[in-house]
């Protein structure tokens, strides 16, 4: 492993949906800083709500490209100001939010070699004066937009399929993912498209600016394209002629997840004291740069429980269907993550919690404490919303005989409710290919991962241990653990033992021996139960 001195510092910045984060932590692994700019509030002259501009038609969801270069000029600003010195920085790296895309003008690589330029007034200008004429679109398409059916359809077709499309790239096509959102520029915005010369990534763009030069894509986040060939760490052809033929050299070859790709270019060097030694690590998409600050394992797996509810898997061996995610893995080309999401989270438990005794988090506790596991059969599926995994909605209730029922008592709610939701959670991470193997850890983050009550049930439907992380800024912690490892990747060493000096998860939870035995026979009925309510909910011909 490369000497790491004790004044080093590693960098990582996350260029989310709402702001851009940073994150910086010593040579043992300890926050030094963190700091943000809101896109909303820092930087009004934007006009974004929530860090997007939601178009007339509903579908279509942007965000300006400059707003993120002028929010990178404004943080660094920041943290100059704040005394960071940036000189100890010997490595950065980053991630963006998964699907967007930036398309440089033709002309747009000979500005960004002027970010190397020893010129003394160059370091006066802002970055956005420099690349303010560099791209030939100027509102991002991003991860909210779903205005690409066609071209979705188009390329399953292609394919030969949903399936053999998951198979090819991990997932069926979503109108989010990049692919389509290139095809649909093409076919509707053909002039803004012939005058691209490359088109980038979120994450590739920013690490862009930080090499002065186009940066490549990453294995992990150009998984989420619906164009990489998982199988071959490289773009697949039937899938890139389908969306715009001739896009390979827009995208050029992408690289390891850990690639270093250079040093830091002069403009950061002479404006704000970078030394020009320190080296730029791929930067990748912010779900599998959350995988990193997580510090998943082989057969870990990651619940965050918010609003939504994500999974995240570490998987040997993934099964690509048509749910769900796979990516190549982020911290190891050779392994894989899954991504799951779920649309009815805390909004749920707490519209139950209401009506639990004493309309509290006390009452919604003592209810599954004071409730078998397995509810004594009763299983419910609650979907205030449209869910994704399955597409139903509604709320649906069984008796231990299958029997729909109209109600449950209080307490047999709260615990249909949560063991609901966590077989669920269980049953669709089987179906990518997770299996619960000695060792395995579920990691809970997110506001509901503060009841112990409920991480209970949590251990027991997983029959895993569970502990409890601090990842309020997973994928920007993610990402300075990336940038130290980028040093050392090359000559073999582990990203796991990279952050070995990183504090340990907490242990809060482990399984009933009951357990095992209790939810493997419960986990066959809500399957075949789930797909009964996915049956209620399709509309009748």
């Amino acid at each position: 492993m490369a000497a790491v001195h004790e004044r080093d510092v590693f960098l990582g910045f996350d260029f989310s949906t709402q702001q851009l984060k940073a994150v910086a932590v010593d040579a043992e692994l300890k926050v030094v800083l963190e700091d943000h700019v809101h896109f909303d509030s820092d930087l009004p002259e934007f006009r974004t709500q929530g860090g997007v501009h939601m178009h007339p038609d509903r579908l279509t969801v942007t965000s300006p490209t400059l707003m993120w270069v002028k929010a990178l000029d404004r943080l660094l600003d920041k943290m100059a100001a704040s005394g960071f010195d940036f000189s100890r920085v010997r490595a950065l790296s980053g991630s963006g939010q998964q699907h967007g895309s930036v398309f440089w003008r033709t002309g747009a690589s000979r500005t960004l070699r002027t970010l190397h330029s020893d010129q003394d007034q160059d370091q006066d200008r802002d970055l956005q004066q420099i690349l303010q004429d560099c791209f030939s679109v100027s509102d991002s398409p991003v991860w909210m937009d779903s205005s690409s059916t066609a071209q979705c359809h188009a390329l399953e077709r292609a394919a030969g399929g949903a399936l053999s499309l998951a198979r090819i790239t991990g997932s069926k096509a979503y109108e989010r993912f990049t692919g389509n959102q290139i095809s649909k520029m093409l076919q509707t915005r053909p002039e803004e498209f012939h005058q691209t010369e490359r088109v980038s990534l979120v994450s590739s763009f920013a690490a862009s600016l930080f090499l002065g030069d186009y940066a490549p894509i990453d294995f992990s986040d150009g998984s989420g394209m619906n164009l990489l060939d998982l199988s071959l760490w490289d773009w697949s052809d039937l899938c890139l002629n389908a969306c715009a033929p001739g896009l390979r050299p827009l995208l050029a070859a992408p690289v390891p997840s850990s690639t270093v790709l250079g040093p830091v270019c002069l403009y950061f060097v002479r404006r704000f004291g970078f030394s020009p030694d320190c080296s730029v690590v791929a930067f990748t998409g912010d779900n599998p740069a959350s995988l990193a600050g997580m510090r998943l394992q082989p057969g870990d797996i990651a619940v965050s429980l918010g609003t939504s509810d994500t999974v995240f898997l570490w998987l040997q061996f993934p099964r690509p269907a048509l749910e769900g995610h796979v990516f190549i893995n982020p911290v190891d080309p050779q392994q894989h993550m899954a991504l799951l999401c779920f649309k009815n989270g805390s909004l749920v438990r707490e519209r139950l919690r209401d009506a639990a005794p004493g309309g509290s988090w006390d009452g919604f506790s003592s209810a599954l404490t004071q409730t078998p596991l397995g509810n004594d059969g009763n299983i419910g599926f609650y979907f205030d919303v449209v869910e994704i995994l399955p597409a139903a909605v509604g709320v649906h209730r069984f008796d231990a005989l299958d029997n729909k029922v109209s109600s449950f008592p209080a307490h047999t709610e709260v615990r249909a409710l949560v063991e609901g939701q966590f077989l669920s959670k269980r049953l669709h991470a089987e179906r990518l290919g997770y299996a619960i193997i000695p060792g395995t850890r579920v990691l809970a983050t997110g506001g509901a991962s503060s009841n112990a009550q409920i991480l209970q049930v949590l251990s027991d439907v997983f029959n895993a241990p569970v502990f409890t992380i601090d990842s309020s800024n997973s994928a920007c912690l993610g990402s300075a653990y990336r940038a130290l490892h980028g040093l050392v990747a090359d000559s073999g060493v582990s990203f796991s033992d990279v952050v070995k000096k990183a504090s340990e998860p907490k242990l809060v939870a482990t399984p009933d021996a009951r357990a095992k035995q209790i939810y493997d026979d419960m986990l066959k009925r809500f399957g075949r139960l789930e797909e009964r309510v996915l049956q209620e909910s399709r509309p009748q011909d």
